[in-house]
């Protein structure tokens, strides 16, 4: 697994969430429940995990559908 992103927005985690497994993209959430034992001060970004092989295609729907 890849580091697609490291993230303290739940918003964006979610969409990006959502696009990924509509795009069959394999992927995983990290720091989830530590980010969360810190309340909600979002010390700790939650990291967003993808397989090497998809790693170019989940960047390309970053870079074209982030929404700003």
């Amino acid at each position: 697994m890849k580091e697609l992103i490291r993230s303290n927005d739940p918003i964006f985690i979610c969409w990006l969430e959502a696009h990924l497994a509509a795009e069959g993209i394999e992927f995983m959430v990290l720091d989830t429940h530590a980010s969360i034992i810190n309340g909600s001060i979002s010390a700790i970004p939650r990291r967003v995990m993808v397989d090497e092989d998809q790693y170019d295609q989940a960047m390309r729907l970053i870079e074209e559908g982030a929404p700003t």
